[in-house]
């Protein structure tokens, strides 16, 4: 019975995906690259992002955590910005119900969303600092994917734009904590720990686990075995290019979300008041 149950499990993870369709997986995009290769780079990317891990870490140590634990009231938008979350992430899983095709909810994305998720439900603290400052700089996976979407195996209604829904809301979330204050303060712009934090972590998630478990199933979980059919830099050096540009991206993106945030929060006032004043008056 119990062998059943696995059997079903699996098949409800990874039966549906179909390697027909280009960049989803199969034993053709698991040999992409030479054995050799993906094993080299496997070993100095891990290596690497072990090292930015500690080295992060240390530095972040060393500063420590001011945290502050103001009480803030609930809202009615934090309320409708986490059941909307929760709609559109629910209904996307829904899609990987019906598709047999739960392995993917694995891809970083999707992760990110998940911990959002956690941030508008946990009360302010030391765990939700830390991974509101995190997920800040894992946000060029969204970029990405609204730059080039590789929507190919997306083929139900309505499959398509939640896949939009979900990548734009991974923006409004952080941007409204942002606006909160409080705990959901991002660190100083001229430091740079908790991003490479962040690049250590997702280096290592990407070739200590998402790789091994694609291999294992040959699917092509956020394309660790085979490029996507977006992909700019197709090649057998594709994850060396990617590798280097999301690194670059991740180091720099959180900061440019932030800074722009700040840049833009006394038009936003500005706004706020100019729409209050005639409500008033109507009042």
């Amino acid at each position: 019975m119990s062998r059943y149950n696995a059997c079903v499990l699996l098949d409800w993870a990874y039966g549906g995906v179909d390697p027909r369709l280009a960049g989803n997986g199969g034993a053709e995009c698991a040999a992409f690259l030479p054995q050799g290769q993906r094993w080299l780079e496997s070993l100095v990317f891990v290596s690497l992002s072990l090292l930015e891990m500690a080295l992060a870490i240390r530095k972040i140590r060393r500063q420590g955590l001011s945290v502050d634990l103001r009480k803030q009231d609930e809202s009615l938008a934090k309320n409708l910005l986490l059941v909307a979350l929760c709609l559109t992430f629910g209904v996307e899983v829904g899609f990987k119900f019906a598709t047999r095709t739960l392995i993917f909810l694995l891809n970083p994305c999707h992760v990110v969303t998940m911990l959002q998720i956690f941030l508008l439900v946990c009360p302010p603290g030391r765990i939700a600092l830390i991974i509101f400052r995190l997920q800040m700089h894992m946000l060029n996976g969204a970029l990405l994917a609204l730059l080039f979407p590789v929507v190919n195996t997306r083929l139900l209604p309505f499959e398509l734009e939640i896949y939009y829904i979900q990548h734009v809301t991974l923006y409004i979330v952080p941007l409204y904590l942002l606006q909160k204050g409080g705990v959901y303060q991002p660190e100083p712009l001229g430091d740079f720990w908790w991003a490479l934090l962040a690049t250590g972590l997702l280096l290592f998630y990407h070739f200590a686990f998402l790789q091994i478990l694609g291999l294992v199933t040959e699917v092509n979980l956020n394309n660790m075995l085979c490029p996507a059919v977006s992909d700019p830099f197709y090649s057998s050096w594709y994850r060396i290019w990617a590798s280097g540009h999301q690194t670059l991206l991740t180091v720099t993106h959180g900061k440019l979300v932030t800074s722009l945030f700040y840049a833009a929060t006394p038009a936003r006032k500005y706004l706020v008041d100019v729409i209050k004043l005639p409500l008033k008056k109507f009042v």
